[in-house]
């Protein structure tokens, strides 16, 4: 099925200064020490939202998939490169409040800057709303159909290892993670495996699963999400 673009416009806000907020970056109140508060709380909590209303889209959507198919469509329904879009799919992008540096590096078409943007804004129209979630699912639900089936699958199945290591190596080391994984406990014939993750000897993430693959590919699902709540991804 081929799902035909859509184009979305920003909703209106009842209360203008919270859709200010979730446009302002940290590096325009660096530079504006005036200015107040940045959009990183308003990330947070939009980040959470987006998981819930991506799980229960997924949740209804899909009745024949198991948890692990669920989650790994989840992740790539609300990644960074496709927040990044429907960032700009809403006309986000060149109304992020942003420093000069920022500016100069590109920050209007930073997919980390757009995605993070994309989060606040979805919380500052959930906090518009009164903390009504309806307004926001109607929302973000039709950015969500309007991603194609193939595209959604195509990057569920990349592993979840690969794309960790991808990210160490870009980031901290070109040295690989390592991962410690042990047998925590199960029957004999069903054993349990808990794996940890490590770059330069620093925890990143655990998992638990039937095998070590399994636990392993836990693990560096766990270090992924721990990353994103850091906003480092």
């Amino acid at each position: 099925m081929t799902v035909q673009p859509i184009k979305m416009s920003i909703p209106t806000f009842k209360n203008e200064k919270l859709l200010r907020l979730a446009l302002t970056h940290r590096s325009y109140v660096n530079e504006n020490p005036g200015e107040g508060e940045n959009n990183e709380r308003l990330e947070f909590l939009g980040d959470a939202i987006l998981t819930f209303l991506s799980g229960e889209y997924l949740y209804k959507r899909h009745p024949e998939m198991g948890e692990d198919e669920l989650t790994r469509r989840r992740a790539a329904l609300v990644d960074e490169k496709q927040l990044a879009k429907f960032a700009i799919e809403v006309g986000l992008d060149f109304r992020m409040r942003l420093g000069k540096g920022a500016i100069r590096d590109g920050g209007f078409t930073n997919p980390n800057l757009l995605s993070s943007t994309f989060e606040s804004f979805i919380a500052a129209y959930y906090l518009d709303n009164n903390s009504n979630i309806d307004p926001v699912r109607a929302f973000v639900e039709k950015l969500f159909e309007s991603v194609p089936e193939n595209v959604v699958e195509i990057r569920s199945n990349v592993d979840s290892k690969n794309r960790f290591q991808e990210w160490v190596q870009t980031n901290i080391s070109p040295t690989p993670p390592k991962y410690v994984t042990v047998q925590a406990g199960g029957e004999a014939h069903a054993p349990e495996f808990l794996a940890k993750v490590f770059v330069n000897e620093k925890e990143y993430g655990e998992g638990r699963g039937r095998s070590k693959k399994d636990a392993e590919k836990r693990a560096a699902e766990n270090a992924l999400a721990n990353l994103k709540r850091r906003g480092l991804m």
